[in-house]
């Protein structure tokens, strides 16, 4: 079986996830990491035995990586997806895949003309609940979706962006709770209608932290071309952490996601439902909020360069949500109905 050589960008607390994977992946050799900050870069180099960069460019241009991993804050996604893709170099970045939708258009067109593949991290996909409800949409048995909904009630602290250069801005993080906190289950309730968005009709505000740029407070709604309109709700100045709910009401039944746990009532009483394996093992430093995803689109990526297939998530499966938080943002900030 081919292995691939892999380097990864940013040795922050995401990246974690990602080394894990790739230590004990079948198709993977970690052949180095990187980051700006030295001491980071050699402590996950000792730890995950590899060799480690504090610039990128270099690890591109010496290593002769067959991918690389990029875990760096949102705004220079796009800038070294684009600088690998041109080296020949496949590409799977963190969420979200950019910053503005431009970027990710510049993404998805450097790695087609330069024959590499994009995949972008939206790992709870992978997770057994929503594993579940997908599959259970796609059966019939729920009928038509009649509308969703989703609540992400977070807290993040003034520290938590003072402590940063870059989130908390429009032009580095790209947004606030929507992009940030709220965009995996944004991701999923998208994904589980499965429909081209006609509009997104939204408000966005900052209630709570004076000192940001973005917003921390986000509602609204996405109606989709066949009909069913989903709603949304986000802010991260809660006390605490609060588990994700996401609701759909179908024809024949109605779903509900908490966290990572599903369960699905038909009308005719029958129940189903799905939760974390407790065989599936969390990374050390991993935040339950994580999943336990990671491993699973990881090696999933590779099992589809080694078949020569497209990923399941790829760049233009992840443009789409792309599209719908710049479309909140603009709705927000223009105060009007955007369509998509």
């Amino acid at each position: 079986m081919k292995r691939f050589k892999v380097g990864l960008v940013g040795c922050g607390s995401i990246s974690a996830q990602h080394l894990e994977a790739l230590k004990s992946s079948p198709y993977t050799d970690l052949t180095a990491v990187c980051d700006i900050r030295e001491e980071r870069a050699k402590v996950a180099a000792e730890k995950y035995e590899c060799k480690y960069y504090i610039d990128y460019r270099q690890m591109l241009e010496e290593e002769g990586l067959d991918a690389v991993h990029i875990c760096t804050p949102h705004y220079l996604h796009s800038v070294i997806a684009i600088e690998a893709a041109e080296k020949g170099v496949n590409v799977l970045t963190e969420k979200p895949m950019s910053v503005t939708l431009q970027q990710a258009d510049d993404m998805i067109e450097a790695c087609k003309n330069n024959q590499v593949t994009l995949g972008v991290i939206f790992q709870n996909r992978y997770n057994a609940g929503s594993q579940l409800i997908k599959k259970t949409l796609e059966s019939g048995e729920l009928g038509k979706i009649l509308s969703g909904q989703l609540s992400v009630y977070w807290y993040r602290s003034d520290e938590y962006y003072s402590s940063s250069d870059w989130k908390g801005t429009w032009d580095k993080e790209g947004g606030g709770v929507i992009i940030n906190q709220a965009i995996h289950a944004m991701d999923q309730l998208r994904w589980f209608v499965d429909a081209p968005i006609e509009y997104v009709d939204a408000n966005i505000s900052n209630r709570f932290h004076p000192s940001i740029e973005v917003e921390d407070c986000a509602e609204g709604i996405v109606k989709y071309k066949n009909g069913v309109v989903t709603f949304f709700h986000a802010l991260n100045y809660n006390t605490y952490d609060a588990p994700i709910e996401l609701g759909i009401h179908c024809e024949y039944g109605k779903v509900k996601l908490i966290s990572d746990k599903a369960v699905i009532r038909f009308n005719d009483g029958r129940e189903l439902s799905a939760e974390r394996d407790p065989e599936d093992k969390l990374g050390k430093n991993a935040k339950s909020y994580w999943g336990v995803g990671h491993s699973k689109q990881i090696n999933d990526y590779y099992r589809s360069l080694v078949n020569n297939e497209t990923p399941y998530i790829d760049g233009e499966e992840a443009r789409k949500t792309q599209a719908m938080v710049c479309a909140v943002f603009e709705s927000g900030k223009g105060r009007k109905k955007v369509f998509l």
